[in-house]
């Protein structure tokens, strides 16, 4: 209870309670302060509540749904498969009703307050936190600021009625008959993908000339190969201009070079992107932290603003909007606080993207190796020869490794295929630990598994493969 409007004092005030801010206030209860953490939404963030986790198990739930109905490639006949999509979306609630929930059993086991509502600051060293209820004032010592984004909205395709973001695309009542995807992002095509399994006909339409422009093309290509072969349209170099909806569809208009196409489905899905969550009541500004044009707020290598005891984390600051590299800032911030020499180093940030078949990168592309003056040495395997993919009947994708010819040293990976988002980590972890090729090449690889693919690329840039042939 408060007295008055006295100043509760607590060492660590955190703001958001995703993916970075709960793992900032579970690491700093862990190193001996008093952390209070606030989330005006849920325990989890977007990432479980309504993006990474729920997106994940429906797109798992198509898969299942594509197995059962292809079972006759294995010799396995079944009879005809049904969706009952009121019972995927309960077993998605199911899913992240569990993970939320050990996420609020972690914070209370680590003795860390938390406080539905929202925060407002009130100078550099006291904010509000106010719901419906009550509104204390807190005293902080150290603030980690950690408020996320949200989807972009354009002023052509506001969401509501038949136009949804992300966020709409997974609690959608029905399978739709008909979607069409604004942006071929990882989002995008995740979501698009998931629902065509379903049965939905779905139509992209992408700006660039790819989907998928973060990644290789070598694999966005394979991914866009599989899409139309499940009757997707993927529309590349359009622009999106206008979209009208009925009760019962909406319309997208757009150009392709000069020339105007319409395109009529049951829902508009819109995935352009994020924006940072550091505008509203918060008062970033009343208290002088420094953000950028694009609403980023500028941190040095601890995650310390310009006022050396506030931080700030994830999808507010520089970088991919990636819950795992909150998780990261979210520890150096924590640990930074407590005094610890702990900073920021994004020498390799993985990439997922959960396509069919997945996709996952870390480290350098092989141009950017090139830009940055490396000898550059390219080994390249592909799964169709592999065993366990065969086996599987996954056989489209390859590992592509890019190292530095005269020291053999990896400088990036990158992986198009069946389960890419787990075999990544090796990768990741050999460019952290200034791994060689042949440092992967003589790493004993169980058999028969997919991850003997990555033994494979390494044995092919080093010029003596034994499961293909090089003159």
């Amino acid at each position: 209870m408060v007295v008055g409007d006295a100043s509760l004092d607590i060492d660590t005030l955190v703001i958001g309670a995703g993916p970075g801010g709960y793992v900032a206030a579970i690491r700093a209860a862990q190193l001996g302060q008093n952390v209070l953490v606030v989330d005006k939404e849920h325990v989890g963030g977007v990432c479980l509540n309504v993006g990474c986790i729920p997106s994940k198990a429906l797109i798992s739930a198509a898969h299942q749904y594509e197995s059962v109905s292809h079972a006759s490639a294995f010799g396995i006949e079944v009879g005809e498969a049904k969706v009952d999509f009121s019972k995927v979306q309960e077993f998605k609630n199911g899913i992240v009703k569990k993970l939320t929930g050990g996420v609020a059993s972690l914070l209370k086991a680590n003795k860390v307050q938390y406080f539905h509502g929202e925060v407002m600051f009130i100078n550099e060293n006291e904010a509000r936190v106010f719901n419906d209820q009550e509104a204390p004032r807190y005293r902080f010592k150290n603030c980690i600021i950690a408020t996320g984004s949200r989807p972009i909205e354009l002023k052509a395709f506001p969401y509501g009625g038949r136009i949804v973001s992300s966020t709409g695309a997974l609690s959608l009542p029905e399978i739709p008959k008909s979607l069409v995807v604004i942006g071929g992002g990882y989002i995008g095509i995740e979501l698009g993908q998931m629902y065509s399994k379903f049965g939905t006909k779905v139509t992209v339409i992408e700006g660039s000339d790819s989907i998928l422009p973060g990644f290789d093309k070598d694999m966005s290509s394979i991914v866009a190969k599989k899409l139309k072969s499940k009757n997707v349209d993927i529309v590349t170099g359009a622009q999106a201009k206008s979209a009208e909806q009925t009760d019962k569809d909406v319309t997208v208009t757009y150009t392709v070079g000069d020339k105007e196409e319409k395109v009529t489905a049951d829902y508009l899905l819109v995935t352009v992107g994020r924006r940072p969550n550091t505008d509203g009541e918060l008062g970033l500004d009343l208290i002088g932290i420094k953000t950028t044009d694009r609403g980023l707020v500028e941190v040095d290598q601890q995650c310390r603003t310009n006022i050396p005891h506030i931080y700030a984390i994830g999808d507010i600051i520089a970088g991919p909007a990636l819950a795992h590299k909150a998780m990261y800032e979210g520890r150096v911030a924590a640990e930074a606080i407590a005094g610890h020499p702990s900073v920021i180093d994004y020498k390799c940030v993985p990439a997922v993207c959960f396509s069919d078949p997945e996709c996952a990168s870390v480290g350098l592309s092989e141009k950017e190796a090139k830009d940055k003056g490396h000898n550059v040495k390219v080994g390249k395997f592909p799964f169709a020869i592999n065993g366990r993919a065969m086996s599987l009947n996954a056989n489209e994708g390859f590992v592509k490794l890019v190292a530095d010819a005269d020291s053999g040293l990896v400088l990036g990976a990158h992986i198009v295929g069946l389960e890419a988002s787990n075999m990544i980590a090796e990768l990741a972890l050999a460019i952290e630990m200034g791994a060689t090729l042949e440092d992967i090449a003589l790493t004993i690889h169980a058999h028969p598994t997919l991850g003997e693919i990555v033994l494979d690329a390494a044995e092919v840039a080093l010029g003596h493969p034994i499961h293909t042939f090089i003159k």
